[in-house]
């Protein structure tokens, strides 16, 4: 039988990654979107201010500028770890994970001012989780 698609993660000599697919394809996804839209969430914060709507009494009150800068790097963090996943990089499963826990934390404390878009971002980072915590046991064995 041949196969078919993109291959799995597994390592050249050369220390290149090959395509991945399965589980960590879609994590790499999601991460990626997920950082590009964390990123666009933390320059229209940092921008203008006004855009957002802030709740008073809320348990976590911080400034919107400082929260538009923590998204953006969050944003670029996740995305870059989410390039390294298509390239192979065994570190990108852990930090992908750390990062992706990191910006579900952030969206959380960011409900007061987006709340819908927040909890889909937090949707987003839990799938990502899943997605790099049983990757690679199960792509093993369907070859």
């Amino acid at each position: 039988m041949t196969a078919t698609g993109m291959h799995h993660g597994h390592r050249t000599a050369s220390g290149g990654g090959a395509w991945v697919s399965g589980w960590t394809g879609f994590a790499g996804v999601m991460m990626i979107f997920g950082g590009l839209m964390a990123i666009f969430q933390g320059i229209a914060a940092i921008a203008e201010d006004d855009v957002f709507v802030v709740t008073r009494n809320y348990a976590y009150n911080f400034n919107l500028t400082s929260w538009g800068w923590i998204h953006l790097v969050l944003g670029v963090l996740v995305a870059l770890a989410g390039v390294a996943l298509f390239r192979g990089a065994v570190w990108a499963r852990v930090v992908g994970v750390a990062v992706a826990g990191l910006s579900m934390l952030a969206n959380f404390m960011w409900l007061p001012y987006q709340p819908v878009w927040a909890i889909v971002l937090i949707a987003v980072d839990a799938f990502v989780i899943w997605a790099l915590c049983i990757g690679t046991g199960r792509e093993s064995r369907t070859d």
